[in-house]
């Protein structure tokens, strides 16, 4: 082994640029830049946010194109088997079980040849696929409300509570306990009294309690907030208190916010499916998810695809929304590492 001399040379300090010695190590990101990184890295996530996504744009597209009017009766052709065209895919031919045998529904029911429902027809004759949009958009605008009332009740009632404190945290505390204390269904009943059945009393009952979790979770990270350093500085200079909240509060809270949010939006769409299955939501012939359920049910033995579809979709929504806030809630999490 050859020895190696150490000379006077040795201990000189290397001479590397300034720009060289201020350059980190990785790519120089902000807070939200670093969590849509995390959050394109969760695969289900993103698979979540696409389906939500083409969920949307196809019940919005509905309004203006819809392969028939879902409202329109056709008696003579009432629950038809799903069928798409003449191709030849398992579950989609049009065939049915009649008498124990396995016959062409639609040539039974002398339905031309150029005539055919994608996911069948319901016992009054309308087409499935088409009310499963008109469901699917209504159930997504109430989401849509749901969100608003989050955002703007819910925010800024947490916002005032934890940053004004003292006697009146203790009033809107107190407001809250009781506005909770009151089953969602009973809401909803008191609002059929006051409002007729239909979209606007279930709105106004998920209005009237839906926000109170996340005025909650804004007030207890406002509590946190409020005493930072930065926050203190700003008080020290003279800022308003609404200036502090748009430019301090709320975005350090925008990671509970949206995060919040999105599990709000599958506990809407379950509430409005739900008071439509019992009766109570959305009346005839506007069509939901709650609705096509039940009305599905009731053929289930016999025609199970009228019910199965819908539940598909329903599920698809809420399973979809509910791995969406996982994943975020992983990427506003600074202590996740991806």
């Amino acid at each position: 082994m050859a020895d190696y001399k150490i000379t006077a040379d040795s201990f000189k300090p290397a001479h590397i640029a300034k720009e060289q010695q201020e350059k980190l190590g990785t790519d120089n990101m902000t807070f939200m830049q670093d969590a849509l990184r995390r959050l394109r890295h969760n695969k289900m996530a993103m698979i979540s946010l696409w389906i939500i996504i083409a969920f949307i744009v196809i019940s919005v597209l509905s309004i203006w194109i819809s392969p028939s009017n879902p409202n329109t009766q056709h008696l003579k052709w009432n629950n038809l088997p799903p069928k798409i065209a003449n191709w030849s895919i398992p579950g989609f031919r049009g065939y049915g079980v009649s008498a124990g045998e396995k016959v062409n529904v639609y040539a039974q029911n002398n339905v031309p040849k150029n005539v055919w429902f994608v996911l069948g027809t319901d016992s009054l004759g309308r087409d499935i696929f088409s009310r499963i949009l008109v469901g699917t958009r209504v159930s997504l605008f109430i989401a849509f409300m749901a969100t608003l009332f989050d955002l703007t009740i819910g925010v800024v009632y947490g916002l005032i509570s934890g940053w004004k404190g003292g006697m009146v945290d203790t009033v809107l505390q107190r407001i809250i306990e009781i506005i909770s204390s009151i089953p969602n269904l009973v809401v909803a009943i008191l609002m059929l009294l006051v409002f007729k059945p239909g979209l606007t009393s279930i709105i106004i009952a998920i209005g009237f309690t839906g926000w109170v979790t996340m005025a909650r979770l804004v007030r207890a990270q406002t509590l946190q907030i409020k005493d930072q350093e930065y926050v203190l500085a700003a008080r020290t200079l003279g800022e308003s208190s609404v200036k502090i909240a748009m430019k301090h509060l709320i975005p350090n809270l925008s990671s509970t916010i949206i995060i919040q949010t999105m599990f709000t939006i599958p506990t809407a769409i379950f509430f409005e499916a739900f008071l439509s299955y019992i009766g109570i939501g959305i009346p005839s012939p506007t069509a939901s998810l709650g609705t096509l359920l039940s009305d599905g049910q009731k053929n289930f033995r016999f025609l199970p695809y009228q019910m199965v579809y819908p539940a598909i979709v329903i599920s698809v929504l809420m399973i979809s929304f509910n791995l969406l806030a996982d994943g975020l809630r992983d990427a506003f999490d600074p202590r996740t590492t991806r």
